[in-house]
């Protein structure tokens, strides 16, 4: 998204903590995949593949599949996001890896109104690798990232961790799903402190079959603990024949968006999924697609 920025602390201040209470490192809170993104933007509990890695690592346990993916998202104007990821076994323990590459494209930089001065990216990046372990109907799983941002020049890096647990049917059909995100610390970037979104999710998911059919509501809440910011998460996808899905979400206490929709395909080995949020006050609407390859 261009930005016409005076001064160059203007630039750092867009991505910066503007209090005590605020976080940065923001990317981190978009979605990995299109499925998840189309059902309300949550991803706590119902995973069924290894986008886990991003949301809940306890899920790698549960669906241990081998899997590639590839997702791209168009985030506003000038604001674009690709993740990656792989999946495996080894030592008798699911792994996951997943990289993600965030960029702002065309900030403008100004010393004053009137002549451009120059035009540069702002870039993010976190590397990570997840794995995870079952002791009956529970499972649990972990996270470990690595962390970077170069605005101009200036950079910062880090790491975190994420932790996460589902029970699954603890109730008839019915699944638990709880994860704490962003535990770690950055340096600092242009002598300024920066602090991590902690995210704390906690979801119910319900699965329910009849014929062809397939149903799985969720129901989750969503806290920013260090932005103190809470989310209600509401989605449901209903697949028919194991082949076509369509996905449905909201979420509450956002400014510019709270309808998710989507759609997916599964073609032979390949998982199809599109995702579209609209966006208020004409930011640019988000598109996602995600391809995942099942070995």
């Amino acid at each position: 998204m261009k930005k016409i920025l005076f001064i160059y602390f203007a630039i750092i201040s867009l991505v910066l903590p503007q209090s005590q209470n605020e976080s940065g490192y923001a990317f981190l809170k978009n979605g990995f995949t299109a499925r998840n993104i189309a059902m309300g933007e949550f991803g706590a509990v119902g995973i069924n593949d290894l986008s886990a890695l991003h949301y809940n690592p306890s899920y790698l346990a549960l669906n241990n599949k081998t899997q590639l993916a590839f997702s791209h998202h168009s985030l506003f104007n000038d604001y674009s996001s690709e993740n990656f990821g792989f999946s495996f076994n080894l030592f008798n323990l699911p792994f996951a890896i997943g990289i993600n590459t965030t960029k702002i494209d065309g900030i403008e930089l100004r010393t004053k109104p009137g002549e451009l001065i120059a035009k540069f990216n702002a870039n993010y990046f976190y590397a990570s690798l997840s794995s995870a372990y079952q002791i009956k109907n529970f499972y649990f799983g972990a996270t470990i990232k690595y962390l970077y941002e170069n605005i101009y020049i200036d950079d910062s890096n880090g790491y975190a961790f994420d932790f996460g647990f589902n029970y699954e049917k603890f109730y008839d059909n019915f699944s638990l799903g709880v994860v704490i995100k962003n535990i770690g610390n950055v340096n600092e970037l242009k002598n300024i402190k920066t602090k991590l979104p902690l995210d704390f999710q906690i979801g119910i998911n319900y699965n329910y079959k009849y014929d062809d059919f397939e149903f799985n509501p969720i129901i989750g809440y969503q806290n920013y603990l260090t932005d103190k910011i809470s989310h209600l998460h509401f989605g449901t996808e209903i697949k028919y024949s194991q082949t076509v899905s369509l996905r449905l979400g909201y979420v509450s206490n956002y400014d510019s968006k709270n309808i998710t929709t989507g759609l997916g395909v599964v073609f032979k080995k390949f998982n199809i999924d599109y995702a579209y949020v609209p966006i208020k006050y004409g930011l640019g609407d988000n598109h996602i697609l995600t391809l995942i390859y099942n070995f």
